[in-house]
């Protein structure tokens, strides 16, 4: 009898965001390939020991990745498309890099980045395996050994983390027909996995950890046979290594059967978004199969309530003996280590948990299981006495806004007149051209941006002066949009540190931190806000920057705000009420800032969504409930202006098929969306539905620091014709060009206005 503490994967980041300087060190041509790896060495060791110290007695290994983990499989698979210019063997770094970012130069021919989208219901992306219906699969990489090899080497005996063979071909998608599934080329994966599994098992190996968060889905017969072939067939061809089956992100639910019936040796349980499965699981499973139960939350950062845990697992740690104890998920979407928030106020920080203190906590949960509570007394007392503080903190429930939100009527979400009414209105305003061009909203935020930033941060530059130099970097870009050609201009966002922290720390209810980052891709990391208490708008937030901006120009300056559902999405969410009731108190806030804009001017307002789809549950069973919330807390940001004011909106990668109907719902003016690496496939969901409003299909992927030529953003454009009329489309980057740099945006911006030229020739002749 025992129970384990098992880590499911940790940040690969850093402390001290180490990957991301080396990554873009790298990427830049200031350090060479050794110096990367030698980083990101130094982090798995630390990140091993990090989690051994804390208290895991199971550690991963090949959890770490240089870009994606998804990618890493598609690498370890063969998978790479043609375009790439692999010719066999090792996957190598500049292919590699190139799948992910896409690359300018000759090494790669100079193609684009593959396709990405979000994981799950996350906010961390990952790119879509890109395959062929004739798809040949060969072992090209060899870093699932390498990592379980060199973590042995120094002392870690680990057990190695995959990506399941299914879950895999469930992100996958077959090029160029879409009617073949491509669950059809199982039996050509399987031989590359069973191939992997004998080399750990030649290194020393006895558990492999196989992520198949797809069990959590809506799955038909075939993909749960998929999943019996998979695992009856790994299981007869490597029977020296156990596998843990590890199903995230929600209950089994109808796939219990199906998991229950696999030849694995462990079953993770999600039971922090799923509870309620645990009954039907200890009603159904055989004895002999080890239990890992995901009783700390892995995405949030809330401090586990340890004595209501201890009263659920004890009972099941004296019928079954042998237990795991986990995170619910990887803690990839968790902060690292809440001891270096220093300056965090002390009330809100005994709240928190971050990944090494959720270990931590997984520990005590053991410790108490094995020895008793007593002999963690102390650690319990004090988790019960910040829980007791939390629950009744006069912080955390706001009168006002509760009165407020249940008032709220119907017709607080419903804008005068009909989108058609509006259309005239609008353009008879603005004036517009056919294709008008614009960008999503913020441009780069160079390292002379944010070297003052710091320094007004430090106290070493004052606010006088710092405002003064945003206000000449906002002054240089208006006017240089205004050379380029641009329709409707923006004001560049250099005020703004992020599009979510920027608005949380100017509403009450929100706290922040210095340094709680967590990766959404590649590079690419943010610090998302933590929302402990009642939401609500203190004074305006954007309005004198937009009124300084629209000063300096006669065209069209957008109003620049980030939606309730994006807010809510992109942020630690409290945990103590539904989060529809946040949301709806985010989107009273946004609203107040909506008419204040409108009231400066503002003859467009962009209130971006760019997280409405990754918060769609997995279940469609639950789509229509976030749905309708979701879509009634945009509309309660929007519904408050005059019909001639045009709303904007944006949404980052999405299946828009899954919720055009939402999308409509929403009933803005205008809608951009990603669609340059699915070169304007996204757009078939909305010429179905025929989808009424206008639309800012991408030309310009800006995730990539490639610069698309003309004639790449013509085609697309033309793409984009064959499914909408003329009068709907804009013309417009993926994303905001935040993270780029001017030198890729300046000529990218300026091909982007002429292919809007040559169409509006074309569309003349």
């Amino acid at each position: 009898m025992g129970v384990s503490v098992a880590s499911l994967g940790f940040p690969r980041i850093g402390l001290r965001r180490e990957l991301k300087t080396a990554l873009e060190s790298y990427w830049s041509g200031r350090s060479e390939l050794d110096a990367l790896l030698s980083t990101a060495s130094t982090l798995r060791r630390v990140n091993w020991t990090s989690q051994k110290e804390h208290g895991a007695d199971i550690v991963p290994s090949n959890d770490f990745s240089l870009y994606d983990h998804v990618l890493d499989i598609s690498a370890m698979l063969g998978a790479v498309p043609e375009a790439y210019g692999w010719k066999g063997g090792t996957v190598d770094p500049v292919t590699y890099f190139a799948m992910a970012r896409g690359s300018q130069g000759c090494c790669a021919h100079g193609v684009t980045a593959g396709e990405m989208t979000k994981w799950f219901d996350t906010n961390y992306h990952y790119l879509v395996p890109d395959l062929t219906a004739d798809q040949t699969f060969r072992l090209s990489t060899t870093k699932v050994v390498d990592e379980y090899r060199e973590a042995k080497a120094l002392g870690f005996q680990t057990r190695p983390v995959l990506l399941g063979p299914v879950t895999y071909l469930l992100l996958a998608k077959i090029r160029g027909d879409q009617e073949v599934s491509p669950l059809g080329l199982l039996e050509r994966v399987l031989p590359v996995y069973q191939q992997v599994l004998e080399q750990l098992v030649a290194e020393g190996a006895d558990w492999v950890q196989f992520d198949e968060p797809g069990l959590a889905l809506d799955l038909d017969d075939a993909a749960r046979a998929a999943f019996r072939t998979a695992y009856a067939t790994l299981t007869a061809a490597v029977p020296s290594i156990k596998i843990m089956l590890t199903p995230y992100f929600g209950a089994l639910d109808d796939n219990l059967d199906t998991a229950l019936s696999l030849p694995v040796h462990g079953l993770h349980l999600d039971l922090v978004r799923a509870p309620e499965q645990l009954a039907d699981v200890l009603g159904k499973v055989r004895p002999e199969l080890l239990l890992s139960l995901g009783v700390v939350d892995g995405r949030n950062v809330w401090r586990a309530d340890l004595s209501r845990l201890l009263n659920g697992l004890e009972p099941i740690f004296r019928a079954r003996g042998n237990l795991v104890l986990a995170p619910s998920c990887s803690l990839l979407h968790v902060p690292i280590d809440l001891a270096r928030e220093t300056d965090l106020d002390p009330e809100i920080g005994q709240w928190l948990a971050f990944a090494v203190q959720k270990i931590a906590e997984l520990r005590t949960l053991a410790t108490a299981l094995e020895q008793g509570r007593d002999a963690v007394r102390d650690v319990l007392e004090a988790s019960d006495r910040a829980a007791s503080l939390r629950r009744s903190s006069p912080r955390i429930h706001d009168l006002a806004v509760q009165t407020r939100l249940m008032a709220v009527t119907p017709e607080q979400s419903c804008r005068n007149a009909p989108f058609a009414r509006r259309r005239d209105e609008q353009q008879a305003w603005l004036d517009l051209p056919l294709f008008p061009t614009t960008t999503i909203g913020s441009f780069p935020q160079t390292p002379e941006i944010r070297a003052a930033r710091a320094a007004n941060a430090r106290g070493e530059l004052p606010e006088a002066d710092y405002t003064a130099f945003l206000r000449e970097q906002t002054s240089k870009a208006v006017r240089w949009q205004e050379e380029v050609g641009l329709d409707a201009l923006v004001h560049g966002e250099f005020e703004r540190n992020d599009m979510v922290q920027y608005f949380g720390e100017q509403l009450s209810g929100f706290v922040f931190t210095k340094h709680a980052w967590v990766q959404s891709y590649g590079s690419r990391y943010v610090r998302p806000p933590i929302i402990f208490g009642d939401v609500s708008r203190p004074h305006p937030m954007t309005v004198e920057w937009w009124r300084y901006a629209q000063s300096l120009t006669e065209r069209p300056m957008k109003g620049m705000l980030t939606g309730p559902v994006t807010i809510l999405n992109w942020s630690f969410v409290r945990d103590d009420q539904p989060r529809a009731a946040t949301c709806r108190q985010i989107a009273l806030a946004i609203r107040d800032e909506v008419q204040d804009l409108e009231a400066a001017g503002a003859a467009m307002i962009q209130i971006d969504e760019a997280a409405l789809r990754e918060g769609l549950p997995l279940r469609r069973r639950d789509w229509k409930t976030y749905l309708d919330w979701a879509v009634e807390s945009f509309r309660l940001t929007a519904s408050g202006v005059a019909d001639r004011t045009q709303i904007h909106t944006h949404m980052c990668y999405s299946e828009f098929n899954d919720i055009i109907v939402a999308i409509a719902a929403m009933d803005a003016d205008v809608i951009s969306i990603e669609t340059a690496r699915s070169k304007m496939e996204l757009l078939d969901a909305f010429v179905q539905d025929a989808y009424p409003a206008e639309i800012g299909p991408g030309v310009y992927d800006i995730h990539s620091p490639r610069v698309p030529t003309v004639e790449e953003m013509v085609a697309l454009l033309r793409a984009a014709r064959e499914r909408l009329e003329d009068r709907q489309i804009w013309v417009n980057p993926d994303c905001g060009l935040k993270t780029r740099k001017w030198p890729e945006v300046e000529p990218a911006i300026a091909n982007m206005v002429e292919a809007a030229r040559l169409l509006r020739a074309e569309a003349a002749a």
